[in-house]
């Protein structure tokens, strides 16, 4: 099947696809590996007897692998290749799977985390790196959103498997099998999409990019043949331009310094576009979220199907945001998303706000409880469509061809840390309330808004090798 982009590129709109969802799977085991921790952090807290502030460090843990692993990532993709990276990223996601599950308290426990989240960061740098440069421009932002698609996808499977194993066993905490706990198990069957990313993996070709920084022009004109049907010699051409551009340097980190506060314009714009992807607070919703509506009154059961509902809810509207991003545009998206949030968020507050308390905790009557579960899944529903997979798109495509591995690391850690200061603070936010918790995120979802307003340029069908 071929289809005719704006400009002189046609394309094989399978092959393309078939590629980029490879690569996405990255994205799928992202997703899976933040998300499962979300049923079982009640009752490995109450096997750990740990305290709010260590539950919060135990389950933001793998944040800190992940900003590790995706700084170390672009380096490592430049080189040694992008599929080697994926491979090595689906063998910390299998390693850590069952160092988890067989963990013996919080301190071995928060070191298996910190494994796998050098995978989620790993994989969180190639897969947008990867889509970019295989990707025909016309189409770009939406098989970049297939890597936001695969990681909301990895958090529902991850919460229908919580669900079905803390029921099977009749709690996360009760034993399932062979002496473990079902949370133990939540934790290891992390090991089976990891191994399947690592083998389908080795089955894709490497970046064209990379082949061509590598000296292996033919090899990517091979690659971008089996995506390309018209235009591969003029997208050959450009890509050469700019590696010879560089051939009398070698790319580092020196390459990313400029003027504002030591760093250019540019990588500043998707540092931060990283830090307010996370500062609105949406992996609140998917770690802790069976634990906080468990905390205003809901049983374990319906809090865990609650969060099963809003995962699905996120698969859908990623879908929307597929299907628009190239019509749209990405700026336009982001600002619709901000404001979406802000009032979203804003509500949850007010309702947290005026509820009664009963034994230290907010507890919602009928009405406020509906009110607080519409108006998170509208956040989500904001999240999904905009934050969610356009910043991911555009880290993947903003930057020039000779920063970018370097620059999206950067962001991507960026990302990670900021999800780290999220996630560990939430627990002692709570504590102290949670309206506090989501005026905060709320303040952020308006900051957003003002600086995508001023900040961030469109990119909606641009090539690579145009960006500045």
């Amino acid at each position: 099947m071929t289809q005719l982009s704006r400009g002189e590129e046609q394309f094989n709109t399978t092959r393309a696809i078939h590629l980029a969802v490879v690569a996405a799977l990255g994205g799928f085991l992202f997703g899976y590996d933040t998300a499962v921790i979300n049923g079982a952090v009640t009752a490995l807290r109450a096997d750990f007897q740990m305290s709010a502030g260590v539950t919060g460090f135990v389950v933001a843990s793998a944040l800190l692998g992940a900003a590790f692993g995706a700084w170390a990532a672009g380096r490592l993709a430049d080189r040694y290749g992008r599929i080697k990276v994926m491979v090595a990223a689906a063998l910390l996601f299998v390693v850590s799977a069952f160092g988890s599950g067989l963990a013996t308290g919080p301190v071995d426990l928060t070191l298996w985390r910190i494994v796998g989240g050098m995978g989620v960061g790993a994989a969180s740098v190639i897969a947008p790196a990867y889509i970019a440069e295989i990707s025909p421009a016309s189409i770009r932002g939406r098989l970049g959103s297939l890597q936001q698609l695969a990681i909301v996808t990895g958090i529902f499977i991850a919460l229908l498997v919580d669900t079905v194993l803390a029921r099977s066993a009749g709690g996360a905490g009760q034993e399932l099998g062979l002496g473990l706990e079902a949370w133990r198990w939540m934790f290891i069957t992390l090991a089976l999409p990891g191994l399947v990313y690592g083998v389908l993996a080795l089955t894709i070709p490497e970046s064209p990019r990379y082949l061509v920084a590598k000296g292996q022009p033919e090899d990517a004109r091979r690659v971008l043949g089996e995506v390309l049907t018209r235009g591969v010699d003029d997208r050959i051409t450009e890509i050469q331009r700019t590696v010879d551009a560089e051939k009398h340097t070698r790319a580092t980190f020196a390459d990313l310094r400029g003027p504002v506060l030591g760093l250019r314009p540019i990588v500043w714009v998707g540092i931060l576009l990283s830090v307010f992807q996370q500062a609105v607070g949406i992996n609140v919703i998917f770690y802790y979220s069976s634990a906080l509506w468990q905390q205003v009154g809901f049983s374990e059961a319906d809090a865990l199907t609650i969060t099963v509902i809003t995962s699905i809810t996120n698969i859908v509207v990623t879908l929307v945001a597929i299907s628009t991003i190239d019509r749209l545009g990405r700026r336009l998206l982001l600002l619709i998303g901000s404001a979406g949030m802000a009032l979203s968020l804003g509500t949850l507050a007010y309702v947290f706000g005026t509820a009664d308390v009963v034994n230290g905790e907010p507890a919602l009557g009928d009405t406020a409880g509906t009110v607080a579960l519409i108006a998170a899944n509208l956040f989500v529903v904001f999240f999904g469509v905009s934050w969610g997979p356009v910043v991911w798109v555009l880290l993947g495509e903003m930057f020039n061809n000779r920063i970018r591995a370097g620059a999206l690391g950067l962001a991507a850690a960026a990302q990670w840390v900021s999800n780290f200061v999220i996630s560990q603070t939430f627990p002692t936010l709570a504590d102290i309330g949670l309206a506090l918790a989501y005026g905060i995120y709320t303040a952020f979802a308006v900051l957003s808004f003002l600086f995508v307003a001023k900040f961030v340029r469109e990119t909606k069908g641009r090539h690579l090798e145009d960006m500045v």
